[in-house]
């Protein structure tokens, strides 16, 4: 069996332990992991199921984990690319959310940002995604694109709607609503084909039962649950703070301060809500049968 499908269905843990276990899955270092040494950590724990997962407390063990958990995918056993490993998620879409929500005049300003947000966002949607189905890969560039555009459309709507309204609370307001659904949607759209075919499901011993229509649709919506709460949180914590901190003497006197604070305050809360969000339900779902489905 997969050593990893085998680690998520033993450790079933409570939510803490999987936001501890997360915090580590995210370690910029996993990105630079050499193949050399996953490679020998997946050795390590093909050569011994049961010991590999009862034996957390060996550090050579525990190191063989983060390994194979942060860098391969559970369902096709295969390297994911390194910028769209858990660990790459933070650094690459901080930045662009905050670019994001940046207020801007012309509508121009923002295209790049909103296209380079999305796309990426897309893409590690569907490297990430459950595999266990049959898809083509003319089918994944077709609804890749077709995502990233409307997503991207989506996102561009505020801008417009702005140049209209002189509502400061709805000019405030409407980015972090639309850049908190589209996230969602995105994930929706991006993984449409796991509710339309179905997933596999395991029994407790990790033996594939069938595909399950129901499993792929509780996959993707405990995954775009998990990007509501992500988005929606780094969008809307920085504004309120940023409310308040224009109003401070410190500003009045630096008014460039406002984009540093604005950008620190945004990777501090997408930092702690990253592990937080892709904590919130297991790797592993449990109907009658256990669900083989990422939900990260």
């Amino acid at each position: 069996m997969e050593p990893n499908v085998r680690f998520w269905i033993a450790e079933r843990h409570s939510f803490i332990q999987r936001f501890l276990q997360w915090t580590e899955l995210l370690d910029p270092t996993n990105l630079v992991v050499s193949i050399e040494k996953i490679e020998k950590s997946r050795q390590l724990l093909l050569k011994n199921e049961d010991a590999a997962i009862r034996d957390l407390e060996n550090q050579r063990i525990k190191d063989a984990w983060k390994r194979s958990l942060s860098t391969v995918h559970p369902d096709s056993s295969k390297l994911i690319p390194v910028p769209f490993r858990p660990a790459a998620f933070l650094p690459f879409t901080a930045p662009m959310v905050f670019f994001s929500m940046v207020s801007v005049k012309s509508l121009k300003s923002l295209v790049l940002p909103q296209v380079s947000f999305y796309t990426y966002t897309t893409a590690f949607n569907m490297v990430n995604g459950n595999a266990s189905y049959n898809r083509h890969l003319y089918e994944s560039l077709l609804l890749g694109t077709g995502v990233i555009a409307s997503s991207s459309f989506f996102g561009l709507f505020p801008v417009l709607f702005q140049m209209r309204v002189n509502h400061v609370l709805l000019k405030r307001a409407l980015p972090i609503i639309i850049l908190t659904h589209v996230s969602g949607m995105n994930v929706v759209a991006t993984r449409s084909l796991e509710p339309i075919r179905g997933i596999e499901v395991m029994d407790k011993e990790g033996n594939v039962m069938g595909y399950s229509r129901k499993a792929g649709t509780k996959a993707v919506k405990d995954t775009a649950t998990s990007r509501l709460v992500l988005f929606g949180t780094t969008a809307f914590i920085p504004e309120v703070f940023s409310h308040f901190f224009v109003r401070t003497e410190f500003f009045r006197q630096y008014p460039w301060s406002l984009w540093t604070f604005k950008l620190s305050c945004t990777v501090l809360v997408m930092g702690l809500m990253v592990p937080l969000s892709f904590s919130l339900f297991p790797q592993m779902g449990r109907a009658h049968l256990l669900e083989h489905g990422l939900s990260q």
